[in-house]
């Protein structure tokens, strides 16, 4: 009997390291086959439809059942004898004209949480592609934006993505809830109108750039560094060689030449802004921003549709890829080093407020 037992565990054991290997390299050839055979699908949400059902679920809990189900009866009645009316209307105007089988106003809703890199520019262009072989000069495009900025030619490229918009006459929105700065704000200005929460961060229109030297640290430990360039001006300034006045200088001046493009962009879509005034890095808080002309209302994202949605048929609009296994266990990996580390953070915090 103890062999048997001993040969059970022994088996069982065999049998979970096969398994193990096994779901192993299903996970790697399903990443490979994900990042091979997925090139992503449009997603779209009708946030009617969503906001309904909200307000639904807390009428039927405020006025009971019975009284929900009445209210329901006429509202249903209400909207048939509406259906009919624009039944008739149809058949009274001319059967060649698109305008007339529904005039009502559509509002997409598209999404950019930007990182330094603008990485969701990505999925941007693909949304924006498929609103713009819809839309029409009587709807609109709304930009829920989020972005402190980063690099200057990716946020050119998603700024460049947003000018197709208005260069294809659809009305476009901005709406910010927390912060659009630098090429954030870049993007920002491209819309026809820019709503910003009261407490959103808005501006830093300027331009950074940083880089440690380590040339003192490299000569103590009797390390040469060699740069080899061709061209007076390939490399102004490095990390690792000692840095010239010359060189310095230039890049300087490459810094004013970037900071001029983004004043003559911001100027050219924002011309009632006072560009001197604002040009100077600063940020201003939504109804600071208001005052110099940065925005055009202080108002949240969800207020502005929230709005929209009671005369306009409401659409958000995403661009998403299919996530194999692999991908979808690394994100949980990486959402629960995520939690952990905001918990300690929390803690380390807890003695500290802002002011």
């Amino acid at each position: 009997m103890e062999f048997l037992s001993d040969y059970g565990l022994f088996l069982a054991k065999s049998v979970t390291i096969v398994i193990a290997f096994a779901f192993i390299a299903a996970l790697l050839a399903s990443a490979k086959r994900g990042d091979k055979d997925d090139k992503g699908s449009i997603e779209v949400n009708k946030l009617n439809d969503q906001f309904d059902d909200y307000r639904d679920t807390l009428r039927e809990a405020v006025m009971g059942v019975d009284e929900f189900k009445e209210v329901l009866k006429l509202e249903e009645k209400t909207e048939e004898k509406l259906a009919k009316e624009k039944k008739k209307q149809a058949k009274k105007a001319s059967k060649n004209s698109v305008a007339d089988k529904d005039d009502k106003k559509r509002v997409f809703v598209l999404e950019f949480d930007g990182d330094v890199k603008a990485s969701p520019v990505a999925e941007m262009r693909e949304t924006i592609s498929a609103v713009l072989s819809v839309a029409t000069e009587k709807d609109e495009i709304v930009l829920l934006l989020e972005s402190g900025g980063g690099m200057v030619h990716s946020y050119g490229l998603a700024s460049s993505q947003l000018d197709r918009i208005t260069a294809a006459g659809v009305p476009l929105t901005v709406c910010v809830d927390k912060v659009a700065a630098s090429g954030g704000y870049m993007m920002a200005c491209v819309a026809d109108k820019i709503m910003a929460a009261p407490f959103a961060l808005v501006g830093s229109i300027g331009v950074l750039a940083q880089l440690p030297n380590f040339s003192r640290l490299l000569k103590k430990s009797n390390v040469d560094m060699e740069i080899l360039t061709a061209g007076e001006y390939k490399r102004t300034l490095t990390m690792f060689g000692e840095n010239t006045e010359k060189g310095r200088a230039k890049f300087i001046e490459e810094l004013e030449e970037t900071h001029d493009l983004f004043k003559d962009y911001v100027q050219e879509r924002r011309q009632q802004v006072s560009i001197q005034e604002v040009a100077t890095g600063e940020v201003w808080y939504g109804s600071r921003a208001l005052d110099n002309g940065l925005i055009d209302a202080v108002m949240t994202s969800d207020e502005y549709l929230c709005s929209a949605a009671k005369e306009c048929d409401v659409f958000e609009v995403t661009f998403t890829h299919k996530k194999s296994m692999a991908q979808k266990l690394g994100f949980s990996v990486e959402a629960g080093v995520d939690r952990l580390a905001q918990k300690w953070w929390g803690k380390a915090m807890s003695g500290r407020h802002f002011h």
